[in-house]
């Protein structure tokens, strides 16, 4: 089944429209010194700038980016209708013109770049589970008071039957070689601060007991 070929006219224009600011595109850049090739570039380059951004624009919906390469693309082909309409000399364009036209391949570039690289559709996205909930503090219970116990009163023994007096703690036993060491800790101390050092500091700067970094320090006095 053949399909005819009807003549659209919107499309039509849009080709008459294209080609006009095609050419103009074309005559501007190699006004501004870019032969050959180059000026052939400089429209197409403008024309897909604007391409891309109307599709970002369609595909994507509205947003700052695509809105704002869409406006600079529209903004250089219509510059260059209006330039070569004769409101510029193009046998001496300015030196900002000249500028504007070499500058423009960097900042086409750079705004293909911004519109290819579109952001990870919301579909695309691993969903992150969230973090369970911490089960809520329940009453602490209070624990059971034990049943109160009279002391029991002891009989009181006779003068000569009391018990002796318990004998103090025998002293522990300190070696000659961590004595040194201590001697040497606690010179080094009073040198840094200006003050001997106390029992405390001895035995974080030992590592030993309480009850050890005491007899230390009694045999360092």
């Amino acid at each position: 089944m053949t399909r005819s070929i009807r003549p659209d006219a919107v499309l039509v224009q849009a080709v008459i429209a294209g080609a006009l600011s095609f050419a103009h595109l074309h005559d501007l850049a190699a006004a501004s010194g870019q032969s050959g090739w180059k000026a052939w570039a400089y429209p197409v380059s403008v024309d897909l700038l604007l391409v891309a951004a109307w599709r970002r624009l369609r595909s994507d919906g509205p947003s700052r980016l695509a809105w704002c390469w869409f406006l600079i693309a529209l903004v250089a082909s219509l510059g260059a209708n209006i330039a070569t309409a004769g409101f510029l000399d193009l046998d001496q364009p300015p030196a900002l013109l000249r500028l504007g036209v070499a500058g423009w391949p960097a900042l086409a570039f750079l705004g293909g770049t911004l519109l290819a690289h579109s952001p990870t559709p919301p579909g695309d996205r691993v969903p992150v589970p969230p973090a369970p909930a911490a089960p809520a503090p329940g009453p602490v219970p209070e624990p059971e008071s034990a049943p109160a116990l009279e002391p029991e009163t002891a009989p009181a023994l006779p003068a000569a039957d009391q018990a002796p007096a318990p004998a103090s703690a025998p002293a522990v036993p300190v070696p000659a070689a961590l004595v040194d060491h201590a001697r040497k800790v606690a010179d080094d101390h009073q040198a840094r601060t200006g003050s001997r050092i106390d029992t405390d500091t001895l035995r974080a700067r030992l590592g030993v007991p309480a009850p050890l970094a005491a007899a230390i320090a009694a045999q360092l006095a």
